[in-house]
Order: structure tokens, then sequence, then C-alpha cells
């Protein structure tokens, strides 16, 4: 069924990049680990003492230059030797202390990657079906993929890029003011200035198209998983050429915006190139007629010429890493926005454990709508008593599988109250609910793993002997004895490599396994064969045997057992009674038993015909 709704908390704009930071910097100073702390604290001092011995090195450049240009006898040439050592020594351990907190770090932001990761899987699996419903599991696994990659990047450029390329900036400028005029820490502050403004009027500018790059990236993925998921249906349509249509069009989007973000990029270069240029040109002229003037010496003119070129070099970088940054906050933006989400279904500050109970399950005047303009239920009303088993049957969009969400919590109801045990779900910790139901549904999806993983997911943890008992139970063992690989088979996507029967017999043993005190069957046979269906039906009894049983069905034959059956039509109770009794008062079951009877009837005359032609038609 389609939930219409659009209740769910939506993002109505781009996250503010300063929030997007302020989002991840509790995972850059840990509360619970002490460790990681200091290997921050030890990182930063290894920074300053890079950045400190990297300015250092042009000034041991000077000297030795001065020496060298002086008339020197061959007794002083030790001097520059050793300021040549000096400047050598200096250089090695500057790269050498840059080495040492990276690796000091790396920790800190590998765990910072893991624990955002991790926090929003988890926040994910809290969100309500209704999100997951409307999701795009392609493009919501690009956004994840993207910000985490985004983390990586800001952790190790923001940090150790940016911070210390400025804290060179302000050490350079103060030197140049200090050993010379004022006016060169001016020119060179105001060439840096302008630089930076440059960079972040142009960066933001071009945001946009980074945006719009991500859009049509994610939509091409969506389509492109949703295809390739969808692989038969295609085959069946032959739709080949309009499913490459579609994916193209996307592309073709993505294409358009990238062509837009390169073309801008190289505008960008450019007046970054003419400012640099501009301003290291006119630092070096200041610093020419300061020799020619008798003011400076040659060294000085080299120790100028090092401080910027050792700072443009950065900086030019720092051009880089900033548009690097924007758009790893802009891949961060959306991964974040998805912890902004609220759970529609949460539980309560005073939530408890489902009581011992033997699964007593009352629906008490309940009425749910996933749409208000469109009312789903409307005063249901019922009682399965523990141990006992009540059948729902009704038409297509009768409100049936509604039920079942409801009871497993997936939703709150819109009024009236849903009770185990005489319990409100409302007030039961969502774990220990759905801990208590086991359910068998029509359409059984199984993880991409083997067979025994798929059994034993009913209970993680569980011994090869509980899950081959299980699996006795739900007369699937010697099947799976029978292949090549046994237990260790590997199922395929969402199970594919299994049919129907094989796939719903593997239901029943994971539910078994993992040994609820109320089993809900949701049209667990109306998609396989009468024979098959049977079979199933056997096993099915066997497990339901003394366990509360909710049973949803559309086939009737499958639910004449009933302790009660309840008729559902149009979100309403019209009809309830055992089998017997609805037969005999003639209303909405009885003319559905008919209906049914004769189509069953119908179907074993063709079956019937068929087998008494074959003969007749057999080559010879």
């Amino acid at each position: 069924m389609r939930h219409l709704s659009n209740d769910a908390p939506q993002r109505t704009g781009p996250r503010n990049d300063w929030r997007t930071l302020k989002t991840l910097l509790p995972y850059l100073w840990p509360k619970n680990a002490q460790n990681l702390r200091i290997r921050v604290v030890i990182a930063l001092l290894f920074l300053a003492a890079a950045k400190g011995l990297n300015v250092s090195v042009p000034i041991f450049y000077k000297k030795a230059v001065d020496a060298l240009s002086m008339d020197a006898t061959a007794q002083l040439l030790a001097v520059p030797i050793m300021l040549l050592v000096g400047y050598g020594v200096a250089r090695v351990l500057s790269q050498a202390f840059g080495e040492l907190r990276d690796a000091v770090f790396a920790r800190v932001g590998q765990r910072a990657i893991r624990d955002v990761a991790l926090k929003t899987f988890q926040h994910l699996h809290k969100l309500s079906l209704r999100f997951h419903v409307q999701r795009q599991t392609g493009g919501l696994s690009r956004s994840i993929e993207r910000g985490t990659k985004g983390i990586e990047f800001l952790l190790n450029f923001m940090l150790f890029n940016i911070l210390p390329t400025l804290l060179e900036i302000v050490l350079v400028c103060g030197i140049l003011w200090v050993m010379y005029d004022w006016t060169f820490a001016l020119v060179t502050f105001a060439t840096i200035a302008g630089y930076i403004a440059w960079t972040l009027i142009v960066t933001e500018w071009r945001i946009k198209y980074r945006r719009t790059m991500n859009k049509s990236d994610n939509e091409a993925n969506t389509k492109a998983i949703d295809s390739l998921l969808n692989f038969e249906t295609v085959k069946y349509f032959t739709n080949e050429d309009h499913e490459a249509r579609r994916y193209d069009s996307a592309l073709r989007r993505f294409e358009e915006a990238s062509i837009k973000s390169k073309v801008t990029l190289s505008l960008l270069n450019i007046g970054q190139g003419v400012i640099i240029s501009l301003g290291l040109t006119a630092v070096m002229i200041m610093a020419g007629y300061g020799v020619q003037g008798g003011t400076m010496t040659i060294g000085d003119f080299v120790l100028v010429n090092s401080y910027l070129i050792q700072l443009y070099m950065p900086l030019n970088f720092l051009g880089f890493v900033y548009r690097e940054i924007k758009q790893s906050l802009t891949d961060m933006e959306h991964m974040f926005s998805l912890l902004d989400k609220e759970a529609e279904i949460a539980d309560d500050v005073d939530a408890c454990d489902l009581p011992e109970g033997g699964g007593d399950v009352r629906f008490e005047q309940v009425s749910f709508s996933y749409d208000p303009r469109r009312p789903i239920l409307k005063n249901v009303d019922f009682h399965v008593p523990a141990g006992k088993t009540t059948a729902i049957v009704g038409s297509s969009g009768a409100g049936k599988s509604t039920l079942s969400r409801l009871l497993f919590r997936f939703y709150d109801v819109s009024d009236g109250a849903v009770k185990i045990d005489g319990v409100d779900v409302r007030q039961i910790k969502q774990a220990a609910l759905r801990g208590a139901i086991g359910i068998v549904p029509q359409d059984t999806v199984l993880f991409n793993d083997t067979v025994f993983y798929n059994i034993a997911y009913g209970r993680p943890g569980a011994t090869p002997g509980d899950v081959e008992e299980a699996a006795k139970l739900a007369s699937i063992h010697n099947f799976i004895m029978g292949l090549p690989d046994g237990y260790n088979t590997m199922v395929g996507e969402r199970g594919l490599k299994l049919s129907g029967g094989e796939k719903q017999r593997v239901a029943i043993a994971r539910t078994i396994l993992k040994r609820p005190r109320i089993l809900l069957f949701d049209e667990a046979t109306s998609a396989l064969d009468t024979h098959t269906e049977k079979e199933i039906q056997v096993s099915l009894r066997d497990v339901s045997s003394g366990l509360t049983t909710l049973v949803i069905a559309h086939r009737l034959s499958t639910v004449v057992d009933a302790d009660e059956i309840l008729v559902l039509e149009q979100g309403e109770i019209v009809e309830r009674g055992n089998h017997a009794k609805l037969l005999d008062k003639g209303g909405a079951y009885a003319a559905m038993w008919a209906k049914q009877q004769e189509a069953a009837q119908a179907l074993e005359t063709l079956e019937q015909v068929g087998q008494d032609v074959a003969p007749v038609l057999k080559p010879v």
C-alpha cells in the first residue's frame, strides 16, 4: 500500500556550513575517549612545531647567502656551512613533525568517520516505515558514501592545511614587519586577503553547480540500481532501451553541471594566479629597491622571496583545499540532514519491557490513516486470546496488512489502542515488542548470504544445532542438505536463487528460531501454487500450535480451522465467527467462499481436461 502522507519531517533547505562543522566537531573531541583526546593535543603540538621550523628555514637561508656574499676568508667558510646544515635540519624536522602529526591524528580521524557512519546507519533504522517506503535507496547510499569521504577530506585538510597556513601567514607577516618595513607586511597581507576574498566569492558562486551535480548523480545512481534490481521486469517488457534513456537523461544533467563546474574552475584559477603574481611582483620590486638603496642585503632579498614563495605555494593549494572543503561540506550536508530527521515512532521515556504473559492481543476501537483524507481502519475492535488463532480476511485494500504494521508499531494508531497482555504497545519498548512477535510475510526477502545466515537471522548467535532443528520443523532441512553446499549455499540477491516455497520455508524456520510468543502470518501462502500451499500450511499449523496466532489471508481455504474469522471491508469488521457459523450466515464470507470454490472447481476442471487431451496431442 502506498503511503501518501507527508507528515514526516522534511529538510527545508541546505544546512548551514557552520552547523555542519558543529555537528562534526564532537567526534573530534570524544567525551569518553581520553586516549583520543591526548592524540588530538599531541597532533596540534606537532603541527605548531612543524610550522615554527618551517618559518625558520628562510632565516637560515638568508644568513647563509649573506655569509657567502661577503668577502670572507677561508676560516669563515665554516659559518655558512653550519647555517646550511641548520637549514637542511630545519626542513627535515619540519617535514618529520608534519608526518608525525598525521600519524598521531590518523586514529582520531578514522574513528570519527566510523562513528558518524555508524550513527547514521543506526538512525536510518530508527526512522519510520513511512520514511523507508518513500526513500530512494540508490541516492541514499550514494549520499552516505560521499558524506563519509567528505569527512575524511575535511579532517585531513581543514585541520592540517587551512589552519596551519593561516598561522604561517600571521607569523610571516609579523617577521616581515619586524625585520623590514611595515609596507612589506601590508602588501603581503593585502595580496593574501585579496586571494582569499576572490576564492571565497567565486567558490560560493560555483557551489550551486556542485549541488546540481550531486542531485543528478543521486538520480542516475537511483535509476541504475532500481533498474538492475528489477532486471527480470525490464527483460519481460523488453524495455532495455527505455531504461537506458532514463539513465542517460540523468547522466546528461550531470554532464552539463560538470562542464559548468570545470569552466568556472578555470576562471577561479586564472584570478588566483593574477592576484598572486601581482603581489609577488610588487614585494620583489620593493625588495630590489631596498638592496639598491643599501637598506637590505642580498640575503634579505632572498629571504623575502623565499617567504613569499613558501607562502604562496600552500596558499595556492589553500584555494584548492577550500573548494574541496566546500564540496565536502555539500556532500556531508545531506548525510547529516538524515540525522536531523526525527523518528516518527520513538520509545517513551518511561517505556517498559513486555510483561510475562501468553500473548493476549487486543485491538480496541482502533482507527488509522496514512493520510487524514483517506481513513484505512475505522473502529476495529477484536480480541485474540492467548494460544488461540484469529484470521482476518477481506478484499485487497481492506486494511488487513495495516493491522500487522500497527501490531509491530511501525505506525501509531490514530485513535484507540493496540494491547498485548493488557499493555498498550505505545508503552512498550519497541525492541521488546518486536522481539515477542514472529512474522511470515507474503513476500519473503532474504539477505544475499547463506541459507544458514538467513535462518540464523531469527536469533543471531544461534548454534548450528538450533538452526538445523528449526529447519527440520519447517520441513526444509532435507532440501538444504541436498544442495551442493548445504547450509552454506548462497541464496542470491533478495533470495532469488530459491523458489517461492523454499523462501517461505526459510522464513518459517527463521521465525521458529526466534521463539516468539505471538505469530503473524501475513498472506504467507498467497503467492504459492496449490500443492506447495498445502505443504506450507501443514508447517504453519505445527509452528503455531499453542501460540497466539494472527492470520491475514485472502484465500479462505487457509483459515477454515481458525478459532475466529474476521471479515474486513473498507477498514471495518462486517462479520465475525468461525468458518461454519459464517457460512450459515450467508453473508459476505459465504459469498467469498462460494466464489473461491467455483474458481477452484474451474481450475480442477481445466487441469483434468489438460490431462485427458495430452495423450491425444502427443507426437507420434
